[in-house]
């Protein structure tokens, strides 16, 4: 006999009920068809299961011992309303069967024998009696006999009393439970025993509503691993409630919110030809949006036709304009976000155009006769808005004060698996979903030895990607894989990830999730005091998330000089125009940089014109742009040579002897460069003594004067440099690197124009 046949066995063969095929006979065909489901249900246990967790089929107690991990005794904490008989909590006494055995079917104590006769009842159980029957003299006392709650025993849950499919039901879904690794605790166990026997409920399914969350937690857990045991993917998707964890993915999915009969059957074969397309955990959560938006056009049907939208044939543009129309209106009366106003068009007209495309408004299909203009086309979804440069990246004082706060975070406002994933955020630059699923073994060594980071890229199906990280990364993770391991000791590191749960994770083999990243993150951001930017202004927490530290680390790299190609591999893009989209700089930081660095710009002198501005004006941003043309280290201001481009200059570029030169402290390095460039020219000529010509070796030799006054120009920007606070200093080089990155130099150099050709001139 196999082991699901001998379990099916010894969960029913004894018990409170004798003969169980017998009594469900006698129970007629609705009897009968419970009986099946008995038989059907207990073959799907594992005997293997049964034993390790102290289940006694003769009387149906479960008793799980000690070590077990999955299933938590009380350690002597009992509750109900029995907890006040203390000798009940000494331990139980050897159970009793048979004739000698108290008449209470849940109780397995022996009825007392008194003055040579024996009474039906346990001590305890006729002291209850008694005071029930005084208290209610019309009290049927074998309906007591069935209801009456027994002596609780520590660490023990007594199932006798219930209805044989209750049984099998609760054991079947405390098997389910252990193989996702959900903890389920003695206590409840017994509560929820008791309200089963009150009841008297023939199956877990009929049991009324619970009001506590753990129990209601708990029986919902229960229920929905009932409801999977005989799913079958081909009649989930014939219902209205989707559990997609039949199908693959996670959650549910539902569509009861489109009341069109022919939309809601479409809606569903296009869900059904769509999930096994995607992949990830948030799958249902997407597709679920996608239902959303249907159900919106449903409900403007509904509001706006006679018919309610129920005959597709008799739809047309006109109605799509009205649920266009609806949607501009909540969305301007601040009831729906201009994004998902968006979204909503975008999401509709991809299921109006692939139900076409299915075949579904063909005849015979459930939107039969749906005309070719109800649907949506690309002007009718609004332009999505932009969402702007504040937000994306976190800047780097701001940054600074965030790492400030870390110690915070572990304790008491999170754990110290919340700790490091914020860490680990800000250091690698991974999604927050990837650095929530790390396996234990997650760090690696590249071939010379540097460290590596191994990930999965869920999003794009791109498993065990590898992340050159730091050595303070690295020894950040080998840390935590040391306290991972500790608090573990006696699982497969195979099993392990990286952060594990807290909660119902005995093995460690559950992560945190990203949920609970996210809340945790902004509670641990609400609890700190304003967050300054340098110009002494608070900065919006609001805009700060853990997709923030992803924008924060292209930034970063971007700010020093990392090519774009090589960004693009540290982001794990496949196209160049996403990773862009991670490090542009706009218009209002571009700005701000300006400000900064024309705070510190200089006239061919060396003196500061900008000693007093704190900020430019418009008008003067405007002649920042085209009032002025780049040189050589600096831009020009004189008008003719402004009109042409730079190609236009009397003086052969000699910019720092004309008074139209500007400069600041961005060309600092170009200025430096180009002394060094005029002291090896004046080297090298002196150096050619034979072959040159004086007037020739004269024009060429750089003056004198250009090399001090270049000197000079240095010395004096490199003085207000130093003279400036490390505060204010660091700011100076954050906004030179921006504006440097940005700027789009023309060297102006002399170039020999192109002559017209001569077949021009002939004509």
């Amino acid at each position: 006999m196999s082991a699901r046949g001998a379990s099916q066995r010894s969960v029913l063969a004894n018990g409170p009920v004798e003969d169980p095929a017998a009594a469900v006979r006698a129970l007629g065909a609705e009897g009968q068809a419970a009986g099946r489901a008995v038989w059907r249900l207990a073959a799907l246990l594992d005997a293997g299961f049964l034993a390790a967790a102290g289940w006694d089929p003769v009387t149906w107690v479960l008793a799980p011992p000690p070590g077990h991990r999955l299933i938590r005794r009380d350690c002597g904490r009992l509750d109900g309303p029995a907890s006040q008989d203390v000798h009940a909590q000494r331990g139980a006494p050897p159970p009793v069967l048979g004739p000698g055995k108290c008449a209470v079917v849940a109780c397995l104590r022996a009825g007392q024998a008194r003055r040579g006769r024996h009474e039906p009842y346990c001590r305890v159980h006729a002291t209850r009696w008694n005071a029930a029957s005084q208290a209610d003299p019309a009290l049927d006392e074998r309906q007591w006999r069935q209801i009456a709650e027994p002596l609780p025993v520590s660490g023990q849950v007594n199932l006798r009393g219930l209805a044989p499919l209750v049984v099998v039901e609760v054991l079947y879904g405390l098997q389910q439970r252990a193989a996702a690794q959900c903890t389920s605790y003695c206590r409840f166990l017994r509560r929820l025993a008791q309200e089963l026997r009150q009841a008297r409920v023939c199956s877990l399914a009929d049991l009324p509503a619970q009001d506590e969350p753990v129990r209601r937690s708990l029986v919902n857990s229960l229920l929905a691993h009932l409801g999977r045991a005989f799913a079958d993917p081909r009649t989930e998707i014939t219902k209205d409630r989707w559990d997609l964890t039949v199908l693959g993915h996670h959650g549910w999915l539902t569509f009861t919110g489109i009341s069109q009969g022919w939309l809601r059957e479409s809606a569903k074969r296009w869900a059904a030809h769509d999930l096994p397309r995607r992949r990830g955990k948030q799958a249902g959560a997407r597709l679920n949006e996608i239902v959303g938006a249907v159900a919106r056009l449903s409900s403007a049907l509904r509001a706006s036709r006679a018919d309610h939208g129920e005959d597709p044939a008799a739809l047309g543009r006109a109605d799509i304009e009205t649920f266009l129309h609806r949607l501009a209106f909540l969305a301007a009366d601040g009831q729906l976000s201009a994004y998902c106003r968006t979204k909503t068009c975008q999401d509709t007209g991809r299921v109006l155009a692939e139900i076409r495309a299915l075949g579904l408004t063909r005849p015979g299909g459930p939107a039969s006769g749906l005309a070719q203009d109800f649907t949506l086309t690309a002007g009718d979804v609004p332009a999505k808005p932009d969402p702007g440069e504040p937000g994306r990246d976190v800047p780097a004082e701001i940054m600074r004060q965030i790492c400030g706060h870390l110690p915070e975070l572990e304790h008491p406002v999170s754990s110290r698996e919340t700790r490091i994933a914020v860490e680990l955020l800000m250091d690698t630059g991974r999604r927050p979903a990837e650095i929530c699923a790390l396996g234990w073994d997650c760090l690696a060594r590249a071939a010379d030895g540097t460290p590596v980071l191994v990930y999965d890229n869920a999003k794009a199906h791109r498993l065990r990607r590898r992340l050159p990280i730091s050595e303070r990364t690295a020894a950040l993770i080998t840390e935590q894989k040391t306290t991972v391991r500790q608090r573990f000791p006696g699982t497969p590191p195979a099993r392990l990830v990286l952060l594990p749960s807290r909660r119902l994770n005995p093995i460690g083999s559950r992560p945190i999730t990203q949920d609970n990243l996210i809340g945790r993150h902004r509670i641990w951001l609400n609890t700190m005091g304003p967050l300054q930017r340098a110009d002494d202004t608070e900065y919006d927490k609001s805009l700060i998330t853990p997709y923030s530290y992803r924008h924060s680390y292209a930034q970063r790299h971007a700010d020093a000089g990392i090519p774009i190609d090589v960004l693009r591999e540290l982001m794990d893009h496949t196209s160049m125009d996403t990773t862009k989209r991670y490090y542009r700089v706009g218009e209002a930081r571009r700005r701000e940089a300006v400000d900064k660095v024309t705070a510190m710009q200089f006239d061919r002198h060396g003196n500061r014109i900008w000693r007093q501005a704190t900020a430019l004006l418009d008008c003067e941003h405007a002649r920042y742009a085209i009032g002025e043309v780049a040189v050589p280290y600096g831009t020009c201001a004189e008008p003719s040579n402004v009109q042409a481009g730079g190609g236009a200059c009397p003086i052969r570029f000699r910019c720092a002897g004309c008074d139209h030169f500007r400069t600041d402290v961005s060309h600092l390095p170009d200025l430096t460069g180009y002394l060094d460039d005029l002291l090896r020219t004046r080297e090298r000529l002196q150096a050619a003594i034979e072959g040159v010509d004086e007037w020739a070796r004269a024009d060429a030799t750089p003056s004198t004067e250009e090399i001090s006054r270049v000197r000079r120009l240095i010395s004096r920007i490199k003085g207000d440099l130093d003279q400036l606070p490390n505060a204010e200093r660091a700011w100076i080089d954050q906004a030179v690197t921006v504006v440097r990155k940005h700027r789009a130099v023309s060297l102006g150099m002399p170039v020999i124009r192109a002559g017209r050709p001569a077949t021009e001139d002939i004509a």
